[in-house]
């Protein structure tokens, strides 16, 4: 897949045949559950693969959380291209989550732990090196919902299309500006950013 070579990312052939499934099994069940608005097989791997995966290089430490991840964007790829990291994917919508959870089994993912419920409810027994959100409303509500998740010196990241600096600006207090990135998703003319935060150091 040359969209990967161009982030960065060697597929092997397994992991391409991983990805391909991965879309087959969503074209699938997108037709009885209507689980994306993305029809489109281009589009798909554009949108989901490659937009998923343009985040891959920004991840750190063992442990990450998708929090939202609906039918397994960005966790299932980045789990699919990262098999030495521990990958949480926590979504409430029970279909989207049998979805993941079918995906997993059909892939013998086993870095991958499905999680059937709202982020501001789920209470892990450890706490992740990073926290990952697509379209998942403001910063403020990320921080809401998720900042929980985050171990002391963890990061949220949150994908974003246009720069979101008003919303940076408004900050929950206790969190800060780690960095802005700008992304390019090969394929995809649109703006695409993503926003690393971190706990302020008297919070950790």
């Amino acid at each position: 897949m040359s969209g990967a070579q161009e982030l960065g990312i060697a597929l092997t052939l397994k992991q391409c045949d991983q990805l391909l499934t991965l879309l087959a099994e969503l074209q699938d069940w997108n037709s009885r559950f209507n689980l994306t608005a993305i029809r489109d097989p281009g589009e798909a791997v554009v949108k989901h693969l490659l937009d998923s995966l343009s985040i891959h290089r920004h991840l750190q430490g063992r442990s990450v959380a998708d929090v939202g991840t609906g039918a397994g964007f960005p966790g299932l790829p980045l789990a699919i291209v990262d098999p030495d990291r521990q990958f949480a994917l926590i979504e409430a919508t029970t279909k989207k989550a049998k979805f993941v959870e079918h995906v997993v089994a059909r892939l013998e993912l086993t870095n991958v732990t499905v999680i059937n419920s709202r982020s501001e409810r789920y209470r892990p027994t450890t706490r992740f090196d990073c926290v990952i959100a697509r379209a998942l409303g403001n910063l403020s509500e990320f921080v809401r919902v998720a900042g929980h998740l985050c171990a002391p010196r963890g990061r949220l990241l949150a994908m974003k299309g246009k720069s979101p600096r008003a919303e940076i600006d408004d900050l929950p207090q206790g969190w800060q500006l780690v960095a802005l990135h700008r992304l390019r998703v090969p394929g995809l003319d649109a703006e695409r950013h993503l926003v690393e935060l971190e706990r302020s150091a008297s919070r950790r």
